[in-house]
């Protein structure tokens, strides 16, 4: 078995002349002529190893025929490393050499009932970069397209593949590379795009994945790994915001962007302090030329279409507000698109994953994990009683950091979740999502009254229906905010699920 560590960026084909007369593509040896690949790939008609995912494939390139099987890549960034068997195929599949006895008799059990399932066919450009001893690194562009039955998707990307040296110096020269070309990570592979393709399964957002950290870890582990679930949120909805307009794709990503932030500020005491406020500064900057887009769709979809569609005297104010709160949100959007920039989501995600790996082992080791979980988690809900206490009068502003204080604890207890009982943790957690759940209407309905009046204006109608939207809010949104507040009492002053 040999285990595969690439990087894949994708590109636009209008790029392509640039790639190629970029001094690091086209100062690199190139590994004989470009070759044509052509590849099928097998699995049984339920998908029996997508299911388990397995790939397999078999390629033709020239008269040479290989076999290849892959398994599940741990990717971060779109930095891949995936356990991978190749060997010459003479029109049987031979299982004998896949030495994961798991995988082996998978293969050999559904042997029988493999059938071709999609193709891809590209055209494949190779070259060494070589910038050091113990550095060799091939720049593989591959363009052609994926088919399943009629359906076809392209292929463009740049893959680089660590043939000698550490994978900082595959994420150093994509840094160089992306600096002038519009390159975005992309872990996709091509067998998961011609499943996609054979199952005509659309792209989906990419919600936050649970925290797999485990006590023995350092602290610098445990925050890589848990920013590298951050990374691969914030890159799966760049590639689909990038493809898609649906704008749950830009409202994930700027979760991605938030929990990230807040993992920076969580582990801030065994990090260096110049990557923390560097990168926390990038990330706010980032996720900042979303927010509007966000804002507006929440002010529709929960403050104002509740009321709309509710029979009212003032349907014909309503429904004069409704389309200006329409326009702005399509100017939103509009502007939100401009500023999604692949490559500049490709700049930053290449420079901040090359940051998380160059980052000085044990720099600032004090103690082990637990501890280091209790003293932060302790920090952040003492922080939240001091907000609770100031909120008690419900002026919005107290209400709105208070929020902000729990949303804080929310992300950190999720991060540290593997750490404390199951039950209680959970639990624990439950309550300060209902509660954060409250206060977010609260901060909802404080954020419309500003919009809406602002709006309105001068025009008396609209001022009058902006009134009459929030007060048709405003029995809720009292009594949720005093619930958020008697609920966080016994969260903030009795027993926590990680010990103190």
């Amino acid at each position: 078995m040999s285990q595969e560590i690439e990087l894949k960026l994708s590109l636009p084909r209008k790029a392509l002349p640039a790639l190629r007369r970029h001094p690091l593509f086209a100062g690199a040896a190139k590994q004989g002529n470009a070759v044509t690949l052509e590849n099928a790939y097998y699995d049984t008609p339920e998908l029996e190893l997508k299911a388990r995912k397995i790939a397999l494939r078999t390629r033709r390139q020239g008269r040479i025929r290989l076999q290849t099987v892959k398994c599940a890549a741990e990717s971060v960034g779109g930095l891949t490393r995936r356990p991978e068997w190749e060997q010459r195929y003479d029109g049987a599949f031979d299982f004998s050499a896949v030495d994961a006895p798991k995988v082996r008799k998978l293969l050999q059990r559904h042997a029988g009932a493999l059938v071709p399932v999609f193709s891809t066919r590209f055209r494949r450009e190779t070259r060494l970069h070589a910038p050091s001893d113990g550095v060799r690194i091939l720049m593989m562009l591959d363009t052609g397209e994926v088919r399943a039955g009629e359906k076809t998707a392209p292929i463009c990307e740049l893959e680089l593949e660590l043939a000698e040296g550490e994978p900082l110096d595959l994420l150093l020269l994509a840094c160089q590379l992306a600096a002038d070309l519009p390159l975005l990570p992309d872990d996709v592979s091509k067998a998961e795009r011609g499943y996609r393709l054979h199952l005509g399964t659309p792209l989906e957002p990419l919600r936050a994945a649970d925290s797999h950290i485990e006590p023995g870890q350092t602290t610098l582990e445990a925050f890589r790994s848990l920013a590298g679930d951050c990374l691969r949120q914030w890159q799966a909805n760049a590639v689909g915001a990038a493809e898609s307009e649906a704008p749950e794709f830009i409202h994930q990503l700027r979760v991605a962007l938030r929990r990230l932030r807040s993992l920076l500020r969580v582990f801030a005491p065994a990090l260096p302090s110049e990557f923390v406020a560097d990168w926390n500064e990038r990330l706010r900057e980032n996720a900042d030329d979303f927010g509007e887009a966000r804002d507006l769709d929440v002010l529709y979809e929960e403050i104002l279409a509740p009321v709309a569609a509710a029979d009212t005297h003032e349907d014909s104010a309503i429904a004069r507000l409704v389309e200006k709160v329409d326009a702005a949100r399509a100017t939103a959007r509009a502007e939100a698109r401009l500023k999604l920039d692949p490559a500049a989501q490709g700049r930053l995600l290449i420079g901040f994953t090359a940051a998380l790996h160059a980052l000085p082992e044990h720099a600032g080791e004090t103690e082990a994990l637990p501890a280091f979980a209790r003293h932060q988690l302790d920090r952040l809900r003492k922080r939240m009683r001091r907000r609770h206490e100031a909120a008690a009068d419900l002026v919005p502003a107290r209400l709105h950091a208070l929020r902000i204080a729990g949303k804080r604890l929310r992300y950190a207890v999720e991060f540290f979740a593997p750490l404390m009982p199951a039950k209680s943790g959970a639990r624990y957690l439950e309550g300060l999502t209902r509660v954060q759940n409250a206060l977010g209407f609260v901060n909802d309905v404080d954020v419309a009254r500003t919009r809406l009046l602002a709006w309105a204006g001068d025009d008396s109608e609209l001022r009058a229906a902006a009134a009459f939207v929030l007060g048709w809010h405003g029995p809720r949104y009292a009594r949720l905010a005093r619930r958020a507040l008697r609920e966080l009492e016994p969260l903030l002053s009795g027993k926590t699920p990680w010990g103190r």
